[in-house]
């Protein structure tokens, strides 16, 4: 299925199957994690769950990491502003780490290729380009080239480009979407950290060990369950954006902002 929307995404483009992402495996972990769910270009959403953020990280001792789930672009009107700030330096004590999603993936896929037709301009990219100033688009594959590459920062390409798929630390693993059960972390693919959906038929038990964090599945509610936690509420859709708090001595704690 999630190879089925792959190439459905990628039908009538010659480029080839990029490679894997790199994955990014730490021994050990901070005092204090949030991981933030899709943003999708509600740039104002993130300014203002940031600030919740921030406010309650300078209240903890210890390191902390702001883990973001990815899918930054599309849907929302502001995806140019959520990567200014993504590729800024934090406000805070804190260090960042910023996934990939597939809105990502895609949009790099139609930036390599770019065509009038690309199926990204259905799957939210206008309102991408909207936030760049681009509301039309030239038929023609150079001239509309040569329009992204005047309008579209090197930095946002590059940006897009270095993100990995996954950040590991024990007991947990980062992901956009999902972990495929019964494969280990390091034979993960990206078609599923960045596609797969939780299914009722998936283990009650966290795989290879780990409770899988993850967004790209909008629910209604932070989902907290024994082997994964899902942040995405859907902030496009909602005005909601959901971040969860994970602490060495602590339950899991929700933030959230509207």
């Amino acid at each position: 299925m999630i190879r089925g929307i792959l190439d459905f995404l990628r039908s009538g483009m010659d480029t080839p199957v990029p490679a894997q992402r790199r994955k990014i495996f730490f021994e050990g972990g901070p005092d204090h994690i949030y991981a933030v769910g899709d943003v999708h270009g509600c740039d104002d959403l993130l300014s203002r769950l940031e600030d919740l953020i921030f406010e309650d990280s300078r209240k903890r001792d210890g390191t902390k990491w702001l883990i973001m789930l990815g899918d930054y672009v599309d849907r929302g009107p502001k995806s140019a502003s959520v990567l200014d700030r993504l590729i800024s330096k934090p406000r805070a004590d804190i260090t960042r780490f910023c996934l990939a999603g597939n809105h990502e993936d895609v949009m790099l896929d139609f930036l390599r290729n770019p065509s009038s037709n690309h199926r990204w301009l259905d799957f939210g990219g206008l309102e991408t380009l909207y936030s760049y100033g681009l509301h039309k688009l030239p038929t023609n594959r150079q001239a509309l080239k040569n329009l992204l590459q005047s309008r579209i920062p090197d930095e946002h390409v590059d940006f897009l480009e270095s993100l990995p798929s996954m950040l590991s630390i024990p007991g947990f693993c980062f992901v956009h979407a999902g972990l495929r059960d019964g494969v280990a972390l390091t034979e993960q693919e990206d078609a599923d950290l960045l596609w797969l959906r939780p299914v009722a038929t998936a283990k009650a038990v966290a795989t290879n060990g780990v409770m899988a964090i993850h967004g790209h599945t909008p629910v209604a509610d932070v989902e907290i369950g024994s082997a994964r936690i899902n942040v995405d509420t859907g902030a496009y859709m909602s005005g909601r954006l959901s971040a969860v708090r994970l602490s060495r001595r602590n339950a899991p704690e929700i933030i959230q902002c509207s």
